[in-house]
């Protein structure tokens, strides 16, 4: 895991005691953490560190780790994922809340493994390809990101944090949401609330937007999915009234993305390795594949900016090199640009009624996708306005989520945010056709109540199965969950009278129960998605991660002081030698004294943090540090004198 840089500490607008709340974009390619305080949101990120962390993660065998475990999260795992590319994970949020039959082509078969339930396993073969491998679920894998995300946001805001508000594809089903709070369970987040991604860049938007009422189309683009949402943005009436954030459609796609334009170049570069090696494409080994990948990655971006790019690889001692125009770039994609505005009209259609007249003034742009220009001309076509570019479409969401962060934890209560379900909800009838009682884009949270009965005389219990779809049969939707309603008095069919509701949260997650009104029978349930992590597997991680506490806490710690006590290396040396003539000797020699003693301990416990003693390296840094001010004075006077010489 990479080290987390500190940044000078500031204190969070939020309550002490329970402490901040961040916004998370738990991304496809990068994730990004933020804050929002009274001065506005910000992106969370040490000095040194790159505001987007990409979603990348390596697993290596390592004793001295926890848990026999060295995880690699971000850029170091991204850069080196054609070296490893069987222990190196990436886009797995395409994977989140998917069963392995629904994941399809998008799992190598050499990658996964089933699970309970048909859930998704991550085979990884950390002690080498012919030895047993550890699994790894999807939502452990996000649940790696996060711990790197709430590690920078505890480092920037200089207090713990462990509540956050998280993003997700508007069209993530209720099993792909469930997923989602389940790997900031184990990272050892409260997600306190769930947002659609379009929603939250909605919110980023409305910080900057020309005042007064508008209607918004929101366009995200990410690395694997793609979400449409039309909004309704009304200011309050007079000062202090709410601004309304109104969803009034959503539509996408959670299998198209930037990743799906990387392919489409890395399959045609593979298919001309592949004739002028006379081998066949399937030939290419992992590292090979991921190479080609990235190449690809980097030709889409380079033609987002020029006409032509150069792609050479070296692939097995065979060098290959050709020259991609952005024409020929724009032939490949073009049938998945169009996918996504089939979307479009898809959105556009189901917000008809609730725009009357009005029409749609502005489109944002989300996601890195949208720095193609075929996709920005073809948006601004389809709409017929110039797309909005002025915020930055990498951290739009991020920004969001924190905005959403601050009006959860009460300290900004100038916006109402009014969400939306991406598709229907209702339960099996006799001969499996779906009743549904609550209908896709209906404002959350929202709650509907249907009268059912029995159709077999004398039946005693009654099964109840949840389904979400927009088809009419349940073989044709996504089954959620199903639960019994027991111990009903035989009676004819038809006499029951079973009342079944259903309620979505703020967070569009549903709870379901049905009531027998004669009986006064009851039973229900909050829907738990058959292909995520049961709560007994999710209970055991974290049991797991309490036998190791201790161990994690103090790697933890050391690892702070490693980071910490580098940088204090850094710019005390650099003070010292730049300010040596002016100090007595006597100082000068207790200054390196103690600066040879703090580089000596952090050498010591980047070998082995196992043998440092977390208390005396604490306690050497600190003493440095009291040792430095003087240093520090001779130096701030120095500079004074500088600047007033400067002057006259």
């Amino acid at each position: 895991m990479p080290e987390p840089v500190p940044n000078v500490p500031i204190t969070p607008a939020s309550d002490p005691i329970v402490g901040p709340i961040v916004g998370i974009d738990l991304g496809t390619t990068n994730s990004l953490v933020a804050f929002c305080d009274e001065k506005g949101p910000r992106i969370l990120h040490g000095p040194d560190e790159s505001p987007l962390l990409p979603s990348v993660v390596r697993y290596e065998a390592d004793p001295s780790a926890v848990g026999g475990l060295r995880v690699t999260v971000g850029q170091a795992a991204r850069d080196a994922a054609s070296a490893f590319p069987l222990t190196t994970i990436s886009s797995v949020k395409r994977l989140m809340g998917r069963s392995i039959t629904e994941a399809g082509t998008m799992l190598r078969t050499d990658a996964a493994v089933e699970g309970a339930r048909g859930t998704i396993r991550l085979r990884l073969p950390v002690n080498g390809p012919d030895q047993p491998g550890t699994d790894r679920s999807p939502e452990e894998v996000s649940a790696d990101i996060l711990r790197v995300l709430k590690a920078r946001a505890a480092v920037s805001l200089g207090v713990p944090v462990t509540r956050a508000v998280v993003t997700v594809p508007a069209y993530f089903d209720d099993a792909q949401r469930q997923a989602t709070r389940t790997a900031g369970r184990l990272a050892g987040l409260d997600v306190v609330r769930i947002v659609p991604e379009p929603t939250a860049a909605a919110l980023a938007y409305g910080l900057s937007r020309p005042k007064g009422p508008s209607t918004v189309a929101v366009y995200d683009l990410g690395g694997g999915t793609f979400d449409i949402s039309i909004l309704r943005l009304t200011e309050g009436a007079a000062a202090g009234d709410r601004s309304f954030y109104q969803v009034l459609s959503t539509s996408g796609d959670t299998s198209l993305g930037g990743d799906d334009f990387d392919r489409a170049l890395a399959e045609l570069f593979r298919g001309e390795l592949a004739a002028k090696t006379g081998s066949g494409p399937d030939s290419l080994d992992g590292g090979a594949v991921r190479g080609l990948l990235d190449l690809a990655e980097r030709v889409k971006r380079r033609l987002s900016e020029a006409d032509v790019a150069d792609a050479s690889m070296d692939v097995g001692g065979v060098a290959y090199s050709r020259r991609v125009t952005r024409a020929e770039f724009e032939r490949l994609i073009e049938p998945l640009v169009e996918r996504s505005i089939r979307a479009c009209q898809r959105a556009v259609a189901d917000a008809e009624r609730a725009l009357g007249e009005a029409r749609i003034e502005c489109v944002v742009l989300v996601g890195g996708s949208t720095r193609v220009p075929m996709v920005r001309a073809r948006v601004g076509a389809f709409f017929g306005v110039e797309p909005y570019t002025a915020v930055n479409p990498d951290e739009a969401v991020a920004l969001g989520a924190a905005v959403q962060a601050s009006i959860v934890s009460g300290r900004n209560s100038s916006a109402l945010l009014l969400d939306v379900i991406p598709l229907s909800l209702g339960v099996e009838t006799v001969g499996g056709a779906v009743a549904k009682l609550i209908f896709r884009n209906s404002t959350v949270p929202t709650r509907a109540k249907e009268m059912f009965s029995t159709s077999v005389d004398g039946q005693t219990s009654i099964r109840l199965t949840v389904y979400q779809g927009e088809r009419e049969m349940a073989a044709d939707c996504r089954k959620l969950g199903e639960f019994h309603l027991r111990g009903i008095p035989p009676m004819p069919a038809g006499i029951p009278q079973l009342e079944v509701t259903f309620a979505v949260d703020v967070n569009g997650v549903l709870g379901v129960s049905a009531t027998e009104r004669r009986s006064g029978k009851r039973a229900g349930l909050q829907v738990v998605p058959n292909h995520g992590l049961s709560s007994d597997e999710v209970d055991a991680i974290e049991r797991a991660s309490l036998t190791h506490a201790q161990g994690d806490m103090t790697q933890h710690r050391i690892v702070d002081l490693i980071a910490n006590s580098t940088l204090d290396l850094k710019w005390i040396g650099q003070r010292l030698e730049r300010h040596a003539s002016l100090l007595d000797p006597a100082y000068r020699a207790d200054l390196e004294e103690r600066l040879a003693s703090l580089a000596a301990m952090v050498a010591a416990a980047k070998a082995d943090w196992r043998a440092v003693d977390p208390n005396i390296f604490h306690d050497r840094k600190e003493s440095l540090d009291r040792a430095s001010i003087r240093l520090q004075e001779i130096s701030i006077t120095e500079s004074l004198k500088q600047s007033s010489a400067a002057e006259s």
